[in-house]
């Protein structure tokens, strides 16, 4: 295995830290532990989704969040939605938006916490090729008759939080 394998923290029930273990080992054994998904809304109300690369390890070629990403060893939530919407789409941002909802570890995450970030950006986005296959705007109604009637071309995780998100109010600034 390279030495340069990400380093993710494993956490308990309560998302407290217990150990440390390389990315493929944490999604190899479906061990618990820390991601963060960012839905980007426009004025229109449109939210923007990323067509994820044909080479990640979980779930390629599948529409996602704005942009996701894991925590590395020792990373807030905060600290990771700020690095991913940097690295995914280009956005450089001081502080991270407010945590709309969190989801508890399951297996429709792939066993990660998620702490779903909500902002509102009309773009553009300059996508990280290696991370992102490309992305596009979405009415809300039309996304939700989409994944009814394909859900396989969307992320379990992505579902999930879509479900909650969509019946819920945005969070205060």
């Amino acid at each position: 295995m390279a030495n340069s394998e990400e380093i993710f923290d494993v956490v308990d029930e309560q998302d407290q830290v217990i150990g440390q273990e390389r990315r493929s080992e944490v999604h190899r054994l479906g061990l618990r532990h820390r991601a963060t998904h960012a839905l980007i809304f426009n004025h229109l109300g449109e939210v923007f989704l990323q067509q994820r690369s044909l080479t990640k390890d979980m779930w390629p070629g599948v529409w996602d969040s704005s942009a996701s990403g894991h925590l590395d060893h020792g990373e807030s939530y905060d600290r990771c939605v700020i690095r991913e919407l940097g690295e995914e789409l280009g956005l450089s941002i001081q502080t991270a938006p407010p945590v709309w909802f969190r989801l508890p570890a399951n297996p429709e995450t792939g066993m990660e916490f998620c702490h779903v970030y909500r902002l509102i950006h009309e773009g553009p986005f300059q996508l990280q090729v290696s991370e992102v296959r490309g992305g596009a705007w979405f009415q809300p109604d039309a996304l939700n008759a989409w994944i009814a009637a394909r859900p396989e071309a969307f992320a379990s995780a992505f579902r999930l939080l879509w479900s909650i998100a969509r019946n819920s109010a945005p969070p205060i600034a």
